[in-house]
């Protein structure tokens, strides 16, 4: 007879037990796939880790990835950052391969930052690195934005803080019967800006003529400003006090020069890097150049 036990009785109790056992060894089965799928799920679900290697790549991550896990450059809230308070609270170490392995980043958002032993070793273990490009214009910025952008998977944000830029910069555009005043840039150490530079860009914008004659960054000697003021000014990092505090550009001569004839004097927060808020800086020089 059909389910008899080894004494050749039938049992329901022992029927009963193998029913009760089998559904515990199913339920529990299940409930460990389920939790197994839910530590998975969590897994997944955490937050991008992004590295940034230089106070540039701060400014990027700061802007376009506030809710992921973030690692800074130790130069995040520096005067001359222009996100430093979103840096707050946020971890800061410095661009090492040490630093590197302790965070295990999953992308890596890089300008200048970043020793050779560092960038091979990324590259080795396959971590993604974004690179900002040395943008001198806004179409390079904007390349630069969408970029980023893109490899942190927000490419929203990025075309939002694309389109703020553009709205400034248009804001800033001179009349059309607007003359265009010539300027020179001159910064605190004693530096000026030609064509093929981000300044040059920025004070076209802004619609200045730049008075200075060779292209990229070159020295602007005190004896040239005393000979030849020029007859406007656009100063840039005069703020940061304790920086080329005994530069050229904090000379007498100088000083006496720009009085008066000063249509701008651009933060440093806003030159440090090819940004967004280049465009800032723009609207700063816009509104000196009557």
């Amino acid at each position: 007879m059909g389910g008899s036990s080894a004494g050749g009785r039938y049992d329901p109790g022992r029927r009963v037990h193998w029913a009760a056992e089998t559904v515990r060894r199913l339920l529990a089965a299940g409930l460990a796939t389920g939790l197994a799928v839910l530590a998975a799920g969590q897994a997944n679900a955490r937050p991008l880790r992004i590295m940034a290697l230089d106070q540039c790549a701060d400014q990027y991550v700061l802007a376009l990835a506030p809710d992921a896990e973030l690692a800074l450059s130790p130069r995040a809230d520096d005067p001359d950052s222009w996100m430093r308070r979103q840096a707050a609270g946020h971890l800061q170490v410095r661009p090492t391969l040490e630093a590197a392995i302790g965070f295990q980043p999953d992308v890596v958002v890089r300008y200048w930052g970043g020793e050779p032993r560092l960038l091979a070793a990324l590259e080795k273990r396959g971590t993604r690195v974004l690179n900002i490009e040395d943008a001198t214009d806004f179409d390079g910025i904007s390349a630069d934005i969408r970029n980023v952008a893109a490899g942190l998977g927000q490419v929203e944000r990025g075309r939002r803080l694309e389109q703020a830029m553009r709205d400034k910069l248009a804001a800033a555009v001179p009349q059309a019967a607007a003359t265009r005043p010539g300027a020179v840039y001159l910064t605190a150490g004693g530096f000026t800006a030609g064509a093929g530079t981000l300044v040059d860009a920025m004070m076209r914008a802004a619609g200045f003529d730049n008075l200075t004659e060779k292209p990229g960054f070159g020295a602007y000697s005190v004896e040239r400003i005393a000979m030849h003021p020029p007859m406007r000014f656009v100063l840039g990092f005069f703020d940061m006090l304790r920086s080329d505090w005994r530069g050229p550009g904090r000379h007498p001569v100088v000083w006496r020069a720009a009085q008066g004839k000063t249509a701008a004097q651009l933060p440093a927060a806003v030159l440090t890097c090819p940004a967004w808020f280049a465009a800032d800086g723009v609207a700063i020089m816009a509104k000196g150049r009557s």
